[in-house]
């Protein structure tokens, strides 16, 4: 049996599902999912096994109009995605439609300078009624000439068997360029902060706006196995400091709790988790701040 690898990128919207997406096809929860728009921050590759081929799955942090520096990094990373990939998924959220955004990307990719193959993925069908389907595929595909359709949901998984098992044929032929059974290349001291921010999206609803950021400063294995990390917050406002740590620390200490049991769950070791929240107006133009994220 030929072996195939190859790199497959999730592009799209913010909150068309990318992240799920990811989480789904891999088998293994890699990258954070919160129902906020602009959850992804930086791109995150999925190791997949399928047969006798290694997909490797870039999701991108969604496409929208840039406003701050740390917006404008994240965009690019995804286009800078989409570029390197053997083959791009444009996942459109079958729900909201055709919206500008979406035209955008579609723009976008059609006028890139180097073609790739492109595959339309419809996601959320099971949201809407099957009628609208055929109309929003007929536009879609009007705007950007895709070798493949499929409809999908990446919450229930329903369509994501034949669509992991498409992207397998297509990768091109070679060798794996990563062991077969690793998951990611993500660091575990980066999985660890990331966490930690999607716990704070979930546990804080509206009140703590995107101007949030996590850095592992510590990870060591201690004896036994187990892993101590001391992880820092980084807001911008000394309100959203007060916000995070709760009356009593209430909040900051459910905001640890909560990442503590995802991060054993994940790695099946103890852990030992430490948060410390510090005010930092403009982190978000910081180059040493963006750099922990990857994106500089």
């Amino acid at each position: 049996m030929t072996s195939r690898c190859g790199y497959a990128a999730i592009v799209g919207a913010p909150n068309a599902g990318k992240s799920t997406l990811l989480n789904r096809l891999a088998g293994a929860k890699l990258s954070i999912v919160t129902p906020k728009a602009q959850t992804t921050r930086f791109r995150v590759l999925g190791i997949v096994q399928e047969g006798a081929a290694q997909i490797l799955l870039v999701d991108t942090p969604g496409i929208f109009a840039p406003r701050r520096r740390l917006d404008r990094l994240m965009v690019d990373a995804a286009w800078s995605g989409a570029a390197d990939a053997d083959i791009v998924l444009l996942l459109v959220d079958a729900r909201a439609g055709l919206t500008e955004g979406v035209r955008a990307i579609a723009a976008g990719l059609g006028a890139a300078e180097k073609k790739r193959r492109c595959w339309l993925v419809l996601n959320k069908v099971d949201l809407i009624a099957a009628t609208q389907l055929l109309p929003l595929t007929a536009a879609l595909t009007d705007l950007l000439a895709c070798e493949q359709v499929f409809m999908i949901s990446a919450a229930t998984g329903d369509g994501v068997p034949a669509l992991r098992a498409a992207l397998a044929d297509a990768m091109p032929a070679g060798p794996h360029l990563y062991p077969d059974d690793d998951l990611t290349d993500l660091p575990d001291r980066l999985l660890a902060a990331e966490i930690v921010r999607e716990q704070i999206f979930l546990q804080t609803s509206d009140e703590i706006p995107y101007a949030v950021t996590v850095e592992t400063e510590s990870f060591r294995t201690l004896a036994g196995g187990a892993v101590r990390i001391e992880a820092v917050i980084y807001v911008a406002r000394a309100g959203h400091k007060a916000i995070l740590i709760g009356e009593q620390g209430r909040r900051i200490r459910a905001i640890g709790s909560r990442a503590r049991a995802e991060l054993i769950a994940l790695w099946e070791k103890p852990v030992h988790l430490f948060l410390h929240v510090k005010e930092r107006p403009g982190w978000d133009e910081e180059t040493a701040r963006l750099r922990a994220l990857g994106l500089e």
